[in-house]
Formats: C-alpha cells, structure tokens, sequence
C-alpha cells in the first residue's frame, strides 16, 4: 500500500514541480523514478519500488514493537501482470494523442517544411538511427532491433516541446515549426515504432523477414486499422444519436477505447496499440460535438497515467542497465542522434523555406524525445525481453539515454542558443481580446486590418464561429481553465484587453495572465461600482472612459455598429482635450500615421500621446 500511495504522490509532486520549474515533465518523472528504483537497491539490497514482484527478495524489517522480521517476496506486479497494464496506459496516452492529429494539417494547413519534417525528418532519424545503434552495438543488436530503436527516437512530443516554448519567448516561424512538428510527429512516430514491433514479433523463431512474417504483419495492419475505425465511427454514431447519457461520455469512451484494445488483441496478438492510435487518429478527424470535453478527460488521465507510469518504468531498470548509460558506445550513438541525425533531417526538410540559416541551426538544437519514446520503448523491452530476444534488454535503457539527454539538453540550454542565434522573439505586440461579443469582434477585425496579431478567446463556440467567419483568428476556452498556457499560437501576445459582461472574467483574466499575455498592457471594462462609489477608485487600466461599462459600450455599438477614425488636425495635440469630444463616443484607440503603433484608450488618458495626422477609432458620434 505505501509503495503504491507513494508512486501517485511522487508523481504528481514531479508534475507540480515540473510546472513550477518550467521543465518537461518527463525529467522530473524519469529522475524519481531512478531514485527509488535501482539507485536506492544501492543501500537498501533491493529496490524500494519493485514494479516486477520477485518470490526471491528477502526483507529484513521491524514490526510495530520493534522485533525484527524477514520478509520473503517483494514487488508490486506477479508475472505479466505489469507489461498488461502498461500496455493499456501506454494505448490510452497514444489514443489521445491520435485524438491531436488533424489531416487537414497535414494536406495544406501546415508550411511544407513542417510536411518535410515529419517526412523526410522522420526517414532520416529511423534510417539513421538504426543504422548507428546496428554498427556500434553489433553483435549485441540484431539489425531489426536496431530499426526499432530509430522507429523509437523519431518522437519529439508536444509535452517536452511544450515548456521549452513556454520559457523561451521565440520567433513565430521558430515556434510554429517546434509546434506542429511536435503535435504530428507523435502520433506518427508512434505508429511507426508499433509498425516496427509487430513486424519483428511477426517471425516465427527470430526469423523476421520471412513470408508468413510478412502476412502475419499484413493481418495485424488490417486488423488494426479496422477495428480501430470501427470503434470511432460506432462511437461517433452513438454520441451524434444521443445514445449516451453527458455524465457517462467521458468514462464510456474511455471503456470502448480499452476494448477495442483488448478484442484488437485477442484476434490477432500485438494489435492493440495500432487499434488505438487509429480510432484516436479517426475520431480526431471527425465531426464530434463532444470531442473538446472527451479530449479534456484524456489529458487529465493521461498526466495520472504518466505519472504512476514513468516512475514504475524507470524504477523497472536495473543497475547494469542503468550502467549501460555510461558505455562508450551508447554516447556515440546519443551523440550522432543529437549532433548528426537531427540537424541532417532538419536542413534536408527545410530546404527553399523561408527559415533563415540561424532558424535552422537553433530547430536542429530543439529535438527533445518525450513520453511516448520511452513509454513504447520501456513496452516493448519488456515484451521482447519475455520473448528470450537477444539484444532486447539494450533497447529500453539507450531510448531512456535519448530521452533523458535531450531533455536535460534542450530544457537547459534553449534560452542560452536562442540568444546566441537570435532567434528570440522580438516584440511582443500581439493583442489577446477576452470575449467574442459583437463589439469585441468589431474592435478585433479593425485591429487585425491595421495588421496586428490578434486573438478572440471565448469559451462560447458560436460566437468564436462568428469571428472566425470574419476571417478573425479564435480559440474556444475557459479563462479559468490552464489551457491557454499551452498554446503556441499565443507566444507573441503582449497586450490583454477583456471586454466580457462579466466583470468576474474580465478581473481574472487580467490579473492571471498578466504575464502570459499582458505584459505590456492589460485592459478592462470600468465596472458600475466602479463608476458611482466615490470611494472606490477607477484603475488605471479602465478602458476608454470613466463611464463607459459593459452596458454603455454595448449601447453605443448598438446605435453606431462600426468603428470610424477622426484625424487629428491640431498642430499642437492635448490628448485629453481631444479625447473630451467624444462625448456622444467612445475613443478606443491612437493610431500613429508615422509608424501604424496602437495605443489603447484608458479612462485616465495617462501616458497617451499623439501628433498631427493620428487617427483616434471610434464608436459613436464626435463633437
């Protein structure tokens, strides 16, 4: 019981800290892992988490009165029972993750270095890959072996790139290939790794390119790419017919995901994390009403998941393993990985894209491996292990090196190149706008078309539908919720400007995200306390005027629904005084002739300025 309570507790403890400290999750996870496994059999003689229960330990202890006592049996998990149930954790993470990948991404909506790298990248890093781990290791690593080792590395991950992004303020075009090569490239590393694996267990008697081998591998594809399709469309059929009570979506969708795993298993053995990564896959790329809050469910399981399940497959290594890390030859093949493979495939995807030299070196840096690289690797090291294939037990500890490297490489040192390379992002001039009401997509389409970045966040989906038809960019999330965090299409917002009803919202918002995204300025409405307490004084970021709350604004945009601009024609400017006209209006934002720079208009006026031949936007009437 304490192992077990220890493991959930040790896990989310490394989540927290890896969320304080702005690092992958991973390294944290791996580290904890390391420490009550196989280094704490350093002192103790035997692990003090023992994923793999073992009749022969012998513990030595005390009871409660202090008498001494010996224990025979240690460990949490008898026979198989732990590769089970880290196949079914490993099927849920990879569902989810299939769950991300959008086809429409892949066919047009994406840049075509990012096709490349996740093409040409990937075919790079397998190749490679297996080619170096077959040479430096051989006789040890048979060549099949090695392939799935470059099956394994091709994994990047949203959740290492993730921090990394979040701690590093980086050019657009930098952040946006990390992004979605991150994104597409998991799910799709994945499924290549699985490929591997069934076509290596596939042979009979270690003769893997035989052609029952070939047709085995030919029946686990068929059977996994249809009942995983299955299982999606039936599963989307019962949600569009309301077949499935709202409280019973999340845990339902999470037990057919289970089944379709195990039934995909027992027709043919070794198809189930296929199964799985296809229905997520599927399910991702259809029309599905629910599919934000079943996402939202998987994610929370998934950190559970990853948690318990990091720590029990670092603390599974064992000490000659674990001494493996320091072979010569295992840092040979970390360091071609790192310092050949990845920059190769980068400049060879990059080629003709409008990455300059310096973008190139610093994506050729960034190549953390993450989760599912040593989530698969740690499954199927144990799986082959069991199988009595040479050379398996090598496969889990020189993935773990990859990962662990690259992440305490990448997450260290990002900041540090970036600067070097100047990649970082300059300005940050992008404007957030809370709420997707019709005055805030009016002020939102005006600020686009004087060519600012801008963001809608709403947590209404019609109404973000509404912007985006206007050709405005949106994202459909609470403000309350972490989420928005993590998006990267937001790393360039320095302004905030909350135009919501509630006042709640508009208060959070700015005081949350202060940093995030309203380092440079954060705006609200004035509220009606605000406005008659004389005791109660009206910040400094109360926009517009002192009077003009949720219900004037949206009383003007009611009678004037559109933003005009009055140029300013005196020679010698009195920005309050100029301001005062717009007593029927309201004056929401300065916009300089000389540079197109946007001031935004606050109640106070402080800090505003203004020359012959700005123009001042506006709802309403001017005097």
């Amino acid at each position: 019981m304490l192992e077990i309570a220890s493991i959930v507790v040790l896990g989310i403890l490394a989540q927290w800290v890896a969320w304080k400290t702005r690092v992958p999750a991973i390294l944290p996870l791996i580290l904890i892992g390391l420490l009550v496994g196989p280094i704490s059999s350093m002192w103790l003689g035997y692990k003090w988490i023992e994923p793999i229960y073992d009749p022969n330990i012998v513990m030595h202890g005390h009871d409660s009165h202090g008498h001494a006592t010996t224990t025979k049996g240690h460990g949490l998990f008898p026979g198989s029972s732990l590769f089970h149930f880290v196949s079914l954790a490993i099927g849920i993470i990879l569902f989810e993750g299939g769950l991300t990948l959008k086809l429409k991404e892949i066919r047009g909506g994406i840049a075509p270095a990012i096709v490349k790298l996740i093409s040409v990248g990937s075919l790079v890093s397998f190749i490679g890959g297996g080619l170096a781990a077959y040479y430096m290791l051989r006789p040890d690593l048979s060549l099949s072996l090695a392939f799935l080792f470059g099956g394994l590395i091709i994994v990047t991950g949203p959740t290492v790139i993730a921090p990394i992004l979040r701690n590093v303020p980086l050019s657009k075009n930098v952040a946006n290939v990390l992004k979605w090569e991150g994104i597409l490239i998991d799910p799709i590393g994945a499924l290549a790794a699985v490929l591997v694996y069934q076509f290596i267990t596939a042979g009979e008697s270690g003769a893997e390119f035989t052609l029952t081998a070939m047709r085995t591998f030919a029946i686990i594809l068929a059977v996994g790419f249809s009942v995983g399709a299955g299982a999606a469309f039936g599963l989307a059929q019962l949600i569009k017919s309301h077949l499935i009570p709202h409280y019973l979506l999340n845990v339902f969708t999470l037990a057919l995901v289970m089944a379709a795993f195990v039934v995909s298993d027992l027709i043919v053995h070794e198809s189930g994390l296929l199964t799985v990564v296809v229905m997520g896959m599927v399910m991702g790329n259809m029309n599905i009403a629910n599919l934000k809050e079943i996402l939202d469910f998987k994610e929370s399981l998934t950190v559970l998941l990853i948690s318990i399940l990091f720590i029990l497959l670092s603390a599974n290594i064992d000490m000659e393993q674990l001494r493996f890390l320091m072979d010569p030859r295992a840092l040979i093949i970390f360091a071609i990985v790192v310092f050949v493979l990845r920059p190769l495939g980068v400049f060879l995807s990059t080629g003709g894209s409008n990455l300059s030299f310096r973008e190139k070196l610093f994506v050729s840096w960034i190549g953390p491996r993450g989760i599912v690289a040593a989530g698969i690797a740690s499954l199927f090291g144990i799986r082959l292990v069991e199988k009595g294939i040479a050379g398996a037990e090598l496969i889990t500890p020189l993935v773990f090196l990859i990962v662990l490297g690259t992440v305490l490489l990448n997450a260290t040192t990002a900041r540090l190149v970036a600067r070097m390379l100047g990649v970082t992002l300059e300005d940050s001039n992008g404007i957030m706008i809370v709420g997707a009401n019709k005055g805030s997509r009016l002020m939102a389409k005006y600020l686009q078309d004087k060519g600012k970045h801008v963001v809608v966040v709403d947590n209404n989906a019609r109404e973000i539908k509404k912007a985006t038809d206007m050709g405005l960019e949106g994202i459909v999330e609470n403000i309350f919720s972490d989420e928005l965090d993590d998006r990267f299409e937001l790393l360039d917002m320095g302004y905030l400007i909350a135009l919501t009803s509630s006042n709640e919202v508009n208060n959070v918002a700015c005081e949350k995200y202060k940093d995030n995204f309203g380092e440079k300025g954060r705006y609200r409405f004035v509220t009606n306390l605000e406005m008659r307490n004389e005791e109660v004084d009206i910040p400094k970021n109360a926009l517009f005027s002192e009077n003009c709350d949720f219900i004037r604004f949206n009383k003007i945009l009611g009678e004037n629904p559109q933003i005009r601009e009055y140029i300013i024609e005196d020679e010698n400017v009195n920005v309050s005084a100029v301001l005062k006209r717009f007593v029927n209006g309201i004056p929401l934002f300065i916009r300089s002739a000389k540079t197109g720079d946007i001031q935004v208009v606050t109640a106070h006026h402080e800090g505003l300025t203004a020359e012959r031949g700005d123009a001042i936007a506006y709802m309403g009437e001017v005097v």
